[in-house]
């Protein structure tokens, strides 16, 4: 699969969310439940999956560079601490200023989720391989099912 971007970076179309020191790009076209999702796992407090809480990363557009081997994400500059809240308008969040990109979120709809992915697909962005999953956004296990992925990384050790 072709590189999404240069290696200096890219700026990309989603919402990047992080637990601890990793994130989760969440992609889909406008109105999929991108920044709904992110909203829902702000407010999630710590728990079983996790001593971290999720911290916005950047929503809407991000900056995606390669450091290393690695994906550091952050916040488009005009963007940085503001989310869309539907209905509400654009509002101001704490934030993270970056985190090292992880995991891509494809946003579908709930029928075209995979119940065992294996191989797990993965996305090529800057010449580093991304583990892909799918979500159905809206479903109420959505955020929980985020902190299990960054937190389990299933993907390790599953062939591509």
């Amino acid at each position: 699969m072709a590189p999404i971007g240069a290696t200096e970076g890219v700026l990309l179309h989603g919402t990047a969310i992080a637990l601890g020191d990793r994130a989760v790009l969440l992609r889909g076209p406008p109105g999929a439940g991108k920044s709904d999702l992110a909203l829902r796992a702000l407010a999630a407090p710590p728990g079983r999956f996790s001593e971290a809480a999720f911290e916005l990363v950047g929503d809407d557009q991000v900056f995606v560079r390669r450091a290393g081997g690695r994906l550091i994400v952050n916040a488009h500059p005009r963007l940085a601490g503001l989310i869309e809240v539907r209905g509400l308008g654009i509002l101001p969040v704490p934030y993270r200023a970056e985190a090292e990109l992880v995991l891509v979120t494809d946003l579908v709809a709930g029928g075209d989720v995979e119940r065992l992915p294996d191989p797990w697909p993965v996305t090529d962005v800057l010449g580093v391989p991304v583990p892909v999953m799918r979500l159905a956004p809206f479903e109420a296990s959505a955020p929980l099912k985020l902190a299990l992925a960054l937190t389990q990384q299933p993907w390790v050790g599953v062939a591509n």
